[in-house]
């Protein structure tokens, strides 16, 4: 049992700093110019997809229905495609702390999401938890635009809330993919689902991005780029979701999303040490007011937990 808890930890630790380390790792990419925001999403997608199609070779093959692969088709839009796309347009225009901040945010929609869809119960501590984490985005999108001063350094500012909208955004469409789309990780292997996901992605970003990936000019990548890509497709896409399920069956729910943390620290402590953001008061308060946030949602009850201490206090109002 020790074991088990041991490499559920280690999974859920090893998948978010590997996301926590793609905002930074991104924004340098990017920061040379030589490939767009377009040409790292359309990388990631392909490249993605190539290895769960590999990687289905060497697992019973399942049959998937015509009606499941409509919906896998709408779950790759959701989860994949505005999710992925959202973030690194948002990482191009805004910092990668900020970007990272922000994705802890994701708990927070899947919980109102899930109160309007699923009907799990809102309680007292969900809506402070709610309350607390819209009060630290807010404090990074209107902080950002506060510090620049000047015409231009407006237009930065205007330039980094878009970028911060655009993350938000993506958080939001990956928490409707999750609260949507929760029965597919029972009905197929995680395999099948992410290859025919990842497939049509690809399909579907391939138009808007072709043009760019042959006007990228890949003979001016050098070797730290062709490295950052290498990772971003292979360690932040393909090996992560696998160890977000190892995570997922080793550790209850609440405990596997307390990993979530692990992103903008790993994010942050990057930016800063290569230059590349600064942290100050206003980031520091985004960051409690987020975290506060988000532990509140995560720590209140499920409606299974409610029914349970309902029947639970029934049986000894009877007694």
């Amino acid at each position: 049992m020790e074991k088990i808890c041991w490499k559920g930890h280690a999974a859920m630790f090893g998948a978010n700093a590997m996301w926590g380390l793609m905002s930074p790792i991104s924004k340098f990419i990017m920061l040379g110019g030589a490939v767009t925001p377009l040409v790292v999403t359309d990388l990631r997608i392909g490249g993605a997809m190539v290895l769960f199609w590999i990687a289905s070779f060497f697992q019973k093959p399942e049959h998937v229905s015509h009606k499941d692969l409509a919906s896998l088709f709408v779950a790759a839009l959701l989860g994949i495609v505005f999710n992925q796309g959202c973030f690194i347009f948002g990482v191009s225009l805004s910092s990668p702390g900020d970007a990272s901040i922000i994705t802890t945010s994701m708990p927070l929609w899947a919980m109102v999401l899930a109160a309007l869809i699923l009907k799990e119960p809102i309680t007292g501590k969900k809506v402070l938890g709610i309350a607390a984490g819209a009060s630290g985005a807010l404090l990074l999108i209107l902080g950002n635009g506060q510090h620049e001063q000047g015409a231009s350094a407006a237009t930065a500012g205007g330039t980094m809330i878009w970028g911060d909208l655009l993350v938000l955004l993506a958080q939001f469409c990956y928490a409707l993919y999750i609260v949507l789309y929760k029965d597919f990780v029972n009905k197929y292997s995680l395999v099948t689902i992410m290859k025919w996901m990842f497939t049509y992605s690809f399909i579907c970003v391939l138009p808007f991005s072709a043009g760019s990936l042959m006007r990228t000019d890949w003979s001016s990548l050098h070797l730290p780029e062709l490295g950052g890509l290498s990772f971003i497709v292979v360690g932040a896409t393909f090996i992560s979701y696998m160890l977000i399920v190892v995570g997922q069956k080793n550790l209850r729910p609440t405990v596997a999303g307390m990993y979530n943390y692990i992103q903008p620290l790993v994010a942050c402590i990057v930016a800063v040490c290569w230059g590349m953001d600064s942290f100050n008061f206003i980031k520091g308060m985004a960051v409690i007011f987020i975290f506060g946030g988000v532990y509140l949602v995560t720590s209140s009850r499920s409606r299974k937990e409610l029914e349970s201490y309902k029947a639970i206090r029934t049986k000894e109002k009877v007694g």
